[in-house]
């Protein structure tokens, strides 16, 4: 995947990290440690310039970010709640689950927006739950916009900085990546345990 990535970025220049960044959040195994950091190596022997990258890299995370967004609005909470009325009992999931899970998102959800999109995987999936539940749109841009500038920003940088050691990088947010995985399946685990055991209070 890796030299495909990269033959594209070196065949289209800007257009082709806009068009890989932007799958990436529509497909997050598409790493976009590899795409950001050989965009920032490519601008040491290419007429591209750091802050073009960076540009053309923040739009098209912005774009896919907005495709994911309209999808969880098309969902909604309210079409979530109507799968709950029908499977609820079989899946042991409360209208009140859903209920209390949308007013945390809504309390705490520009935060989680703009942390999230320096976290891999999590950094294209938050814009689902943004979406459904209707989180205003602007602010949701403006979190994205901002959280995404500092990730690209960082990692086109260190691109342009290590030049032809730009891989030594991706092997290292390899490992910041398996170690954001690692936490976000524990996260899943405890709340499959927690679920496990108030399904068997019932």
């Amino acid at each position: 995947m890796e030299s495909w990535i990269t033959d594209i970025m070196e065949q289209y220049g800007y257009f082709g990290i806009l068009l890989m960044i932007a799958l990436e959040n529509l497909f997050p195994p598409i790493p976009s440690e590899v795409i950001l950091t050989f965009g920032g190596f490519m601008t040491t022997y290419t007429s591209l310039t750091p802050l073009g990258v960076i540009v053309t890299a923040t739009l098209g995370s912005v774009i896919g970010a907005i495709i994911l967004y309209y999808v969880g609005h098309l969902l909604g909470v309210e079409r979530l709640e109507k799968i709950i009325d029908k499977w609820g009992r079989v899946l042991r999931v409360k209208k009140e689950d859903i209920r209390k899970a949308d007013a945390w998102f809504e309390k705490y959800g520009y935060w989680a927006v703009f942390l999230c999109r320096m976290v891999p995987l999590i950094r294209s999936l938050i814009s689902l739950p943004a979406g459904m539940s209707h989180m205003k749109f602007v602010p949701f841009l403006l979190f994205t916009t901002v959280g995404t500038l500092i990730w690209n920003s960082l990692l086109v940088s260190i691109g342009a900085a290590v030049g032809d050691n730009w891989t030594e990088i991706v092997e290292f947010m390899d490992i910041y990546s398996n170690i954001a995985y690692a936490i976000i399946g524990v996260c899943i685990i405890i709340v499959l345990v927690l679920y496990i055991r108030r399904a068997k209070k019932f």
